[in-house]
């Protein structure tokens, strides 16, 4: 298997504070795990990039480092730029690519110098002792801004409300940077809405800024009514043999168009997804935490409307008919009490 393909700095190379995500092969050319020394030894591992079209946790890393440019970092920071070739495109992966989300320790992809390469930043992290673990990511649909964990340890859960209120847990898919660093710190991703608002950027540097100052996580218990907390249930997908769309009749589904409306809402049994036109073909594959098949627990087809048979709460519904094929159509959530 070929080397693991990624750089490693210790000091930040020229231009790359004023650089835009299309032009930052030019000065980090493959992804690089940059080291900086602050007055905490312990590291603060910041990662962005993993899809290369959600720039917001580049964009809110530059704000920071161009604020503590002439004097020490609080804490010294591990950053990882993740898919620098998807970038430069403004994709979310190459299409001969693995998702740079999905290729962390815990993977149930194949070995490739992707998992390689994820698998030696983990054990280049684990040496060095990592304080805590940020993923900074955007949506593609409309959601609002949200922390995700992997865990319900209370560091975890103080960490994921330094950000908001609204936080998701989840256990699938496997693979995710943030899954991975469990095992070794606190860790989280953040969902700061779409690519290109200023308030998403804004809001993930106030939160990289204070973590920087963080000496350590609070041990009280985090209280019920600082924290909203959902657990995934359900990752769905579009069948493969399935052709869809939001516009054209002529596919085997027609997906509503208003249906990136329904994240973060209670949606009743009933709800209408969309018209799909073969009843011999199950249109949506729905799995639980364990990779079960949990479609008819949630769905339905009834003369020829595809609906949702249970209350529950999607997320990450989005009209890119692209994302939704590399990815998924949506999450499944439902409201989980404070452990």
């Amino acid at each position: 298997m070929t080397e693991p393909r990624f750089d490693q700095l210790h000091a930040l190379p020229e231009g790359l504070l004023e650089a835009d995500t299309i032009d930052l092969r030019q000065i980090l050319p493959k992804p690089t795990l940059m080291h900086l020394p602050g007055k905490l030894a312990e590291p603060l591992f910041i990662s962005v990039l993993l899809h290369g079209n959600e720039p917001t946790g580049f964009l809110a890393l530059q704000q920071l480092l161009k604020k503590y440019r002439q004097r020490e970092l609080p804490r010294s920071l591990s950053l990882f730029f993740g898919n620098i070739d998807a970038a430069a495109q403004n994709v979310r992966r190459l299409e001969q690519q693995p998702d740079y989300n999905r290729i962390w320790p815990g993977t149930e992809l194949p070995a490739s110098p992707e998992t390689e390469m994820a698998a030696a930043v983990f054990e280049v992290m684990r040496a060095r002792k990592v304080f805590a673990s940020i993923d900074v990511h955007n949506n593609t649909g409309l959601n609002p801004h949200y922390a995700c964990i992997n865990r319900l340890d209370n560091d975890f859960m103080q960490l994921a409300a330094l950000f908001g209120r609204l936080v998701v847990y989840f256990k699938r898919p496997t693979g995710v940077q943030s899954a991975a660093f469990a095992a070794l710190c606190p860790s989280v991703t953040l969902e700061c809405g779409r690519p290109g608002q200023q308030h998403g950027v804004d809001h993930a540097f106030e939160f990289l800024d204070s973590c920087l100052h963080l000496s350590q996580l609070p041990e009280h218990p985090v209280h019920a009514r600082d924290l909203d907390l959902f657990h995934t249930v359900a990752q769905v997908k579009v069948a493969d043999a399935v052709s869809f769309s939001f516009t054209r009749a002529d596919c085997d589904l027609l997906l509503n168009e208003d249906l990136e409306r329904m994240n973060f809402t209670e949606i009743a049994p009933g709800t209408i997804l969309g018209q799909a036109r073969n009843a011999a073909l199950s249109p949506l594959l729905a799995q639980d935490e364990q990779g079960n098949d949990v479609t008819d627990r949630f769905f339905d087809l009834k003369s020829g409307n595809l609906q949702i048979t249970r209350q529950t709460m999607p997320s990450m519904l989005t009209l890119d008919e692209h994302v939704i094929r590399q990815d998924c159509l949506c999450y499944l959530m439902e409201r989980l009490p404070l452990p």
